[in-house]
């Protein structure tokens, strides 16, 4: 069942996502080679507790961490860990905020020190395949427009778009209907409405979209070990087009 959500439940959405926002913002002035992940882990809850949210990954599933920490093959799902971060290195991080019952979901990819030119165009085309499905996002389109930007323009780069996971409806509840598929077909899928808050988050790959799943359960990777990326915003569908509620100031 899809929720439409109202002005009020949006603006508080909003509210969530601005704070999210701001951890990617203060993530982003310190990530550099020696960095851990456990580092960013512990800066993001504590900014979250700081402001009054909550992590809403704890607990979900019996997950543990505040954030999600995928490096270099790994797709998504990482557990942050106190392994140093290197020079070259790309780190994904992902984490859903509870502020006053209501979330916001954003990942974002970044270079550690210097990286090489195929990691910044896979950053490159990953976040530039976000905003083209963005684009998409309108009253009266369907899911499957948005997938196919995606997918379009992943593959014109010589990238492959993953399959396993995808986007979805978000609200007082994490993952709510529809899902969000990051490949398909144009007019194909549920049409968009009015009111409908969903994220859009391409995993993007430099090999084969497979991928395969570690022995914790969580953690997913490519399965030909090359390099994967991911961007991810909270959207609301709205008569306007579509308002991104977890944008960087």
């Amino acid at each position: 069942m899809i929720s439409l959500k109202s002005e009020r439940e949006i603006e508080a959405m909003k509210k969530a996502g601005e704070l999210l926002a701001y951890i990617h913002s203060q993530i982003n002035e310190v990530i550099a080679p020696g960095i851990t992940t456990w580092d960013i882990e512990e800066l993001s809850h504590k900014i979250m507790k700081q402001h009054g949210a909550t992590a809403q990954q704890i607990g979900y599933n019996g997950y543990k961490y505040a954030t999600c920490a995928s490096i270099n093959d790994e797709i998504c799902h990482g557990f942050p860990r106190k392994k140093p971060l290197l020079n070259g290195d790309i780190v994904t991080i992902d984490m859903v905020v509870n502020l006053d019952g209501y979330l916001a979901d954003s990942a974002w990819s970044y270079g550690v020190g210097e990286i090489d030119d195929l990691s910044k165009k896979l950053l490159d085309v990953t976040k530039k395949s976000l905003y083209l499905g963005i684009e998409q996002a309108r009253v009266g389109n369907r899911t499957g427009d948005i997938g196919a930007a995606i997918q379009t323009f992943v593959e014109a780069n010589g990238f492959s778009v993953v399959r396993e996971f995808s986007g979805h409806g978000i609200g007082q509840e994490m993952h709510e209907d529809p899902m969000i598929l990051h490949y398909g077909h144009p007019h194909k899928g549920v049409r968009l409405q009015e009111g409908m808050v969903i994220t859009i988050e391409p995993m993007v790959n430099v090999g084969h979209w497979k991928s395969t799943l570690d022995d914790n359960g969580w953690t997913a990777r490519t399965k030909d070990g090359s390099l994967s990326a991911q961007f991810e915003h909270t959207l609301a569908i709205t008569a306007d087009g579509p308002l991104i509620l977890t944008e960087k100031k």
